[in-house]
């Protein structure tokens, strides 16, 4: 391709991502009923009220990407080096491809192309570095807050719920244990003699040390605090009477379930809201005001930011160029 051809194409693919996520959402954003009850039930609130409470958790949200820019820069390290605001660019542009894409796959490719063109695949490895630790973060955290709740509601025989504590705990160290040696992924990589020859792009899982897997997963554990205080502040907000530590349980288990369940962003507010639905009638009844708080978190965590990521889509540099096409 020529260099004037190959502007035009990228130009032109921009174009379509941004419309595409735009068409997207706003499809999904007319017919979201759970969206209209968020909004019915913030009309019976004080104005203020509601300007603190959804203002600081919009911070909180800038914060959770923020945070996760700073690890995606920790991971890319040793690979390119970039800018704290070069890796929130490529965050955000990462969030937007990811709406419209299965299991947010489109989340890499928003992020890698932003480095240079040979750096790429390895790019997408490290980023996978990141989102273990992160699912590392959010399983253990499940399975324990699953084990809990299965026993504060006597959902099962005593006994079954010890060999059901033994399990989550088998469970969490198998997770901790991978993570920090993630480089024995590396040597089965190479024990495998189809893929001993893309060892170049998988050959950066050796180089994580524990120290930097330790630090990663504190940005990770930080994400999950973040994240967790959200949903807390809108669930303590709009469903008055569930105890702090139910919250905390039930919003752990929340996440778990969610991570293993693949699906599109802009469907997930469906599974999210039902998973909601089932393990919250055992605290409360307000079965309306517990899915606005799971529309209102869907809305501020992934609407907005893949609004604000389309703006970055333009500098997605798809052909390596020095400046961006």
């Amino acid at each position: 391709m020529t260099l004037q051809s190959k502007k035009l194409f990228s130009i032109s693919l921009k174009i379509a991502i941004v419309v595409f996520a735009f068409w997207f959402i706003y499809t999904k954003l007319t017919s979201n009923n759970d969206l209209k009850k968020f909004i019915a039930l913030l009309e019976t609130l004080p104005k203020s009220e509601i300007w603190y409470v959804v203002s600081f958790v919009m911070i909180l949200m800038l914060l959770n990407w923020g945070m996760e820019a700073a690890k995606w820069k920790r991971l890319i390290k040793p690979i390119e080096p970039i800018s704290m605001w070069r890796a929130i660019e490529s965050v955000f542009c990462g969030l937007t491809l990811a709406i419209f894409t299965p299991n947010r796959v489109g989340e890499y490719g928003g992020r890698v192309f932003f480095l240079s063109p040979k750096r790429r695949i390895v790019g997408v490895v490290a980023m996978a570095v990141g989102n273990i630790g992160q699912m590392v973060v959010t399983n253990v955290f499940g399975a324990i807050a699953l084990s809990i709740f299965i026993f504060k509601f006597n959902l099962l025989d005593y006994r079954l719920c010890l060999a059901g504590f033994a399990i989550a705990a088998i469970f969490c160290l198998f997770f901790l244990l991978f993570f920090f040696n993630i480089k024995w992924l590396n040597t089965l990589l190479l024990s495998i003699k189809y893929t001993r020859k893309y060892k170049k792009f998988y050959i950066i899982l050796a180089r994580y040390k524990k120290i930097e897997l330790f630090k990663i997963l504190l940005f990770c554990l930080a994400r999950y605090l973040i994240f967790s205080t959200e949903y807390f502040i809108m669930f303590y907000w709009l469903v008055p009477g569930i105890s702090y530590l139910n919250i905390l349980m039930l919003v752990s288990i929340l996440f778990f379930v969610q991570s293993s369940l693949p699906s599109l962003d802009l469907l997930d507010i469906g599974i999210r809201s039902v998973t909601a639905l089932f393990f919250f009638k055992f605290v409360t009844d307000q079965s309306t005001a517990v899915v606005a708080c799971i529309a209102s978190i869907w809305f501020i965590n992934i609407i907005i930011p893949a609004i604000l990521g389309s703006y970055f889509v333009f500098k997605l540099n798809f052909f390596g160029s020095n400046k961006h096409s």
